[in-house]
């Protein structure tokens, strides 16, 4: 990709900011990315602050000088601001989604026009350059455009390609996986009090626990029931541990979780086809 490129984010939260960051410490300098959102001019002054990229009230403005347009505005928000920016889009543009539960062909109908869409699912490790990013590209989309995507959510971590009707799995997985380790570490870390441990030490041997178990999955390739094993002695500590999490059905309720999560994508895609696209003009064929 050419570092001219120009990427235009429509919509300034948390996963915006993940993947600002993590683009301007790799291949895009913090002058290549403007950002706009709805209202908060706040917000848009704090991204410029922190990360010295240029910031747009005037939405047509930064649209029209865009190569590249990342959809990453509130899912309540989206057919709205899909629809305002339509008329300033245009063929030769490039369209990305972090859009959790949209569908490429439901931006295509917002839009009106047949431009590339390319629906992706990173999350917020995106920061540090750590998220396990996996996108789809839509009907108008080319491998060109699939491969400009994949080189640009390269710069904050890996990415795999995947059919799209696999993308409301991989938001209820790795899209939102991210919080699922933070809630086990919050828990991890009230125990640690409970127990008397002192909160630094306790913050100290949680983080390296999670990090080296990640790294044996990575290194080794053995099945996590086996490493599981080899840690749980007969008679021991590890196997009394484990008994009482078989007890509260941990398993089943990590699997629920990631159903659910996955059923409101879903969901979500649902609700925004269901209300906005009768507003909405058919592409051209």
């Amino acid at each position: 990709m050419k570092r001219e490129t120009t990427i235009t984010f429509i919509g300034a939260g948390s996963m915006a900011e993940a993947l600002v960051s993590g683009m301007t410490k790799t291949l895009y300098q913090p002058e290549q990315i403007i950002i706009t959102n709805r209202c908060n001019q706040k917000r848009l002054e704090y991204m410029k602050k922190t990360y010295g990229v240029r910031i747009e009230t005037n939405k047509e403005k930064a649209v029209k000088e865009a190569d590249i347009v990342i959809l990453a505005m509130k899912p309540k928000d989206a057919a709205e601001g899909i629809i305002s920016i339509a008329p300033m889009i245009g063929e030769h543009q490039l369209i990305i989604s972090v859009l959790a539960g949209v569908t490429t062909e439901t931006i295509v109908s917002l839009i009106g026009k047949n431009v590339a869409v390319i629906r992706a699912m990173p999350n917020t490790s995106a920061t540090i350059g750590q998220s396990a990013t996996a996108i789809s590209q839509g009907r108008f989309a080319t491998e060109t455009h699939l491969a400009i995507a994949k080189t640009l959510f390269e710069t904050v971590g890996i990415v795999t390609v995947v059919p799209e009707h696999d993308l409301h799995a991989v938001t209820g997985l790795s899209g939102s996986g991210p919080a699922y380790v933070y809630y086990l570490v919050e828990a991890m870390e009230k125990a640690a009090e409970e127990i008397g441990l002192d909160r630094t030490v306790a913050k100290e041997l949680i983080l390296q626990t999670i990090i080296g178990a990640a790294q044996m999955l990575q290194a080794t390739n053995k099945h996590p029931s086996i490493l599981r094993k080899e840690v749980t002695s007969p008679g021991g500590t590890t196997e009394a541990g484990i008994q009482v999490l078989e007890r509260y059905r941990y398993q089943e309720a990590v699997v629920a979780c990631i159903k659910r999560a996955t059923e409101r994508s879903e969901e979500l895609g649902k609700a925004l086809v269901s209300s906005s696209l009768p507003r909405a003009a058919a592409p051209s064929r």
